[in-house]
């Protein structure tokens, strides 16, 4: 555990008893690098620094707690300038603090900036070391930390120096499971519901488990307790060369100067298995595909009724045309009535929508659609039907949405449903 935070705190006090300051908050962002991080990007700070008015001074342990950075170091005096505010910066080799007042002179704001150039530089020297060191463990097979693969926990490495790779016997059994399954025909998505259902932890929470810290976490700015398995989340386990032992960078297998692999840790898969799991998956997702924009018209614009959730495009084997789908699964959620179109049929309903709202003419972008606050709300369409199927989107299924419009040209709101 480290005993950094205490020691900062402790910098902090005796830096406000010196200067007659009473604290009123604190700020504490643990795990934020200010090197790649300006303060007013970080998740704790970053709301005091959006009112100052609330305080006269802010006081830091050090310069590098503060800044690792020139350009962020201009960029806080120039706030605190402009904001009356007063920056300390606690020194604990020297006997007192470096305080920059809003009218501090040209010397103070030197020390400041030659500080924050000695940081940045300490900082990039640090870089490039823990990467060089991480490509030596590479090199050598032992784990240099971070995410463990799933399957396996850390182990002390057989030379005595340094930790590598075991199979977990609790995980183990869920990949052989999972592999199986592809073989025997269930899609990824069932997979994932299958284990859900039976209430297996994702990677990163079992990771959180081994490590005694707690599952879950915040993603996509929601909190989790524990987060749910996808088919993207089964698609990065399936297709990691992790699984037959060898070490990963990039998702790239490291091989050693004659060219072998680097092995981290005994094999779950031989290459032969390895290699028919990957056919499988390759086989799953050859076919014809329709020619994709680099944007599908309707992202962000259509959604389905069944949950709420964005429709994202999909090609659809052997035709040469895709569909919008719900992508709850892909989430990790569940929608009770997944709803599914034509996409050319979607795009070309939406294109005249619009036009006869705006009385337009010419191309419709994606840009001109979300600027004007336009949603296409989609239900979930009956089974069955025949040949008239063919003909064209049931508009019966479709609600389009004006709101009010981002430029000068306001537009109240309107609904316009197919029925």
């Amino acid at each position: 555990m480290t005993t950094s935070p205490g020691r900062q705190r402790a910098c902090i006090q005796q830096c406000t008893q010196q200067l007659g300051f009473t604290l009123i908050a604190e700020a504490a962002d643990l795990g934020v690098s200010a090197r790649t991080m300006s303060p007013f990007e970080r998740p704790s700070l970053s709301p005091w620094l959006q009112r100052p008015d609330d305080y006269d001074a802010i006081v830091w342990s050090h310069v590098d707690r503060a800044v690792r950075s020139v350009a962020h170091m201009s960029e806080l005096i120039e706030w605190g300038q402009q904001h009356a505010t007063t920056l300390v910066f606690g020194m604990p080799e020297e006997p007192q603090p470096l305080v920059v007042t809003p009218q501090a002179d040209g010397d103070a704001i030197r020390r400041c900036m030659n500080l924050a150039y000695a940081a940045e530089q300490e900082a990039r020297a640090l870089s490039a070391r823990l990467t060089g060191a991480h490509e030596a463990l590479r090199a050598t097979g032992r784990y240099g930390g971070g995410l463990v693969p799933f399957g396996y926990k850390k182990a002390p490495h057989p030379s005595g120096i340094g930790w590598c790779l075991a199979p977990d016997p609790e995980t183990v059994t869920v990949v052989r499971a999972i592999v199986d399954d592809v073989h025997s025909g269930l899609s990824l998505v069932a997979i994932a519901r299958k284990l859900e259902s039976a209430g297996v932890l994702v990677p990163r929470d079992r990771h959180a488990q081994l490590q005694g810290r707690p599952t879950g976490g915040r993603r996509h700015g929601h909190d989790f307790e524990r987060f749910s398995w996808t088919p993207g989340s089964l698609c990065k386990i399936l297709r990691t060369p992790a699984l037959m032992g060898h070490r990963v960078h990039k998702g790239k297998t490291v091989r050693d100067a004659e060219g072998s692999p680097v092995l981290i840790g005994p094999p779950l898969l031989t290459e032969e298995e390895f290699q028919a799991l990957q056919d499988i998956l390759n086989a799953r997702s050859n076919g014809i595909h329709p020619k994709r924009r680099e944007t599908s018209l309707l992202i962000g614009v259509a959604h389905c009724a069944g949950c709420g959730g964005r429709m994202y495009f999909a090609a659809r084997k052997a035709y040469t045309y895709g569909d919008y789908g719900c992508c709850a699964a892909a989430r990790g959620t569940t929608c009770p009535a997944p709803a599914a179109i034509r996409a050319d049929w979607l795009d070309e309903y939406t294109v005249s929508r619009y036009r006869e709202a705006f009385a337009v003419n010419g191309e419709v972008t994606r840009e001109q659609l979300l600027t004007d606050g336009v949603r296409v709300t989609v239900a979930k369409g009956r089974s069955g039907g025949g040949p008239e199927r063919l003909a064209g989107p049931d508009i019966s299924r479709l609600t389009f949405t004006v709101g009010e419009r981002v430029d000068a040209s306001h537009l109240s709101k309107t609904t316009v449903t197919g029925a």
